[in-house]
């Protein structure tokens, strides 16, 4: 191949290769004005995640997450398109589009990070100990001598045996299924789960009357968006922020988990 025409070809080559990442960086910034131009704002959800998401009586998503997804709608003048999604399909729900945001119970770490972005924290999402209203535990001292069930080698099993009283009998079982149930027949005072796994057990259970009782560990949820939606995601930032400040995210927390909002990463 002739010298000059191959340097006219990589020239070439390298001109499309460069007219194609500012195609993808100015596509990359189009989402907010998208959403604002359609009207529509797709919200990926799940509906398998009480009481973050969740099928109500009139077969409607409900939830703490649906609250938000509408709160954030509502503020952007815009409808809200709840997209349902499993756990694994909430990433490549942003990555192929289908979704302008991920609100369910997304949490965040250093390799989901690789391909998608955060927004602040918007609600806790967290382990704790349950048990019925009628019993006083104001602290892990009042534990003592109290029966507790936990999943065995569950992050919750891990956290109680720091802080439960030597005197505290926990039972351990092999699942949630198995920690549940012996927690309902009575096996058991106490049970220590995750707040979407205690909020479908409350919501099964309504005649338990249980409640949130202590904290074991905080994980909380943040709303995700897709790689390079900076100004969406400055948008999201500031509903949240905005909401923080009203009560509004406070009142939610309350509302579906039966605790404050709590100190939430910025």
């Amino acid at each position: 191949m002739h010298p000059m025409f191959f340097n006219k070809r990589r020239l070439s080559l390298l001109f499309a290769a460069s007219t194609l990442l500012v195609g993808a960086a100015a596509q990359a910034q189009t989402a907010l004005d998208d959403v604002m131009k359609s009207k529509v704002l797709k919200v990926a959800v799940q509906t398998d995640s009480a009481p973050y998401g969740f099928v109500g009586t009139d077969l409607k998503p409900v939830g703490l997450d649906i609250d938000m997804a509408n709160l954030i709608g509502k503020k952007l003048g815009v409808a809200v398109e709840l997209v349902p999604v499993v756990s694994a399909s909430r990433i490549p729900a942003l990555q192929t589009r289908k979704a302008d945001l991920v609100i369910a119970t997304l949490g965040k770490n250093a390799e989901r990070e690789k391909v998608i972005d955060f927004s602040a924290a918007y609600s806790p999402f967290f382990q704790a100990v349950f048990g019925p209203k009628n019993v006083s535990v104001k602290s892990f001292a009042d534990l003592a001598g109290k029966t507790v069930g936990v999943t065995r080698g569950a992050m919750e099993d891990q956290e109680l045996s720091k802080v439960a009283p030597a005197s505290t009998d926990t039972k351990r079982f092999e699942d949630n299924n198995a920690t549940i149930a012996a927690f309902v027949a009575g096996q058991v005072q106490f049970t220590a789960l995750g707040a979407s796994v205690a909020g479908n057990m409350m919501a099964k259970n309504p005649q338990l009357s249980v409640e949130y009782k202590l904290l074991l560990k905080d994980s909380p949820n943040f709303i995700g968006i897709a790689k390079g939606e900076d100004k969406l995601k400055s948008k999201v930032n500031d509903i949240i922020a905005e909401a923080r400040k009203s009560g509004e995210l406070d009142s939610m927390s309350k509302k579906w988990l039966g605790r404050p909002l709590g100190d939430l990463p910025q």
